[in-house]
């Protein structure tokens, strides 16, 4: 019994799968975190073109 833990313990084959995960959902975060903190300045930027356009025309 004690071989059989040890052996499943010192498996490696998995790591490398757990490794992509993470790195893709660190990636997939900071892609939200981004959109996020872009989404109020493009609005107030669309919301200054519309007042131009609407006053231009």
């Amino acid at each position: 019994m004690r071989k059989m833990i040890n052996r499943i313990r010192n498996c490696e084959n998995g790591a490398v799968t757990v490794d992509w995960v993470v790195l893709t959902a660190a990636v997939v975060g900071l892609a939200v975190a981004l959109i996020l903190a872009l989404k109020s300045g493009a609005a107030g930027v669309s919301a200054g073109v519309e007042a131009f356009m609407l006053n231009f025309f």
